[in-house]
């Protein structure tokens, strides 16, 4: 009997064990759904609908798209911090009269995370003088956008600047 306690005991010892490691074992968490084609979507159709609101000289729709704290940087212009610096230089961009522009979307990445993207392509305009003159200009882009917690995708970063 003396020596089936010991064993007895060293059994149990060793269920306890594993069952306490089992329990403590924790399963990882699902990743999250793979959004990346739709997130694409809707920031290619942002794109679109910015040049749209830009047209239409619709200043508070061009800002809706920009995150509190972004941050805005182009050729010949300070760099702009927060949605209230940005509105100056959007609302001087849409001041120019007869100005025309054509965006074209080259690529969007979505990060696996599924909240970060960056958007890249360039933007054509066309502005028209008093005389019937028109400068052509191209500049390339680079959007960085977060999806924030509420689902909303909003611009943290634009930068372009001038093709020579």
């Amino acid at each position: 009997m003396s020596q089936q306690r010991p064993l007895w005991l060293m059994i149990a010892a060793l269920s306890i064990v594993y069952f306490a490691a089992a329990c403590a074992q924790q399963q990882a968490p699902a990743p999250p759904p793979d959004t990346r084609a739709a997130d694409e979507t809707w920031i290619r159709t942002a794109d679109a609908d910015w040049v749209k609101a830009a047209a239409a000289k619709d200043l508070e729709k061009c800002m809706s798209y920009y995150a509190d704290d972004a941050v805005f940087l182009s050729s010949g212009v300070p760099a702009a911090v927060g949605k209230d610096n940005i509105r100056k230089n959007i609302q001087g961009l849409l001041a120019v009269p007869n100005m025309r522009m054509t965006v074209t979307t080259a690529s969007v990445l979505v990060s696996r995370s599924g909240d970060l993207a960056m958007d890249s392509g360039t933007v054509q305009s066309a502005v028209t003088d008093k005389k019937g003159k028109t400068a052509n200009s191209t500049s390339q882009y680079v959007l960085v956008w977060k999806k924030g917690a509420d689902g909303s995708w909003k611009i943290t970063a634009d930068t372009s600047a001038n093709v020579k």
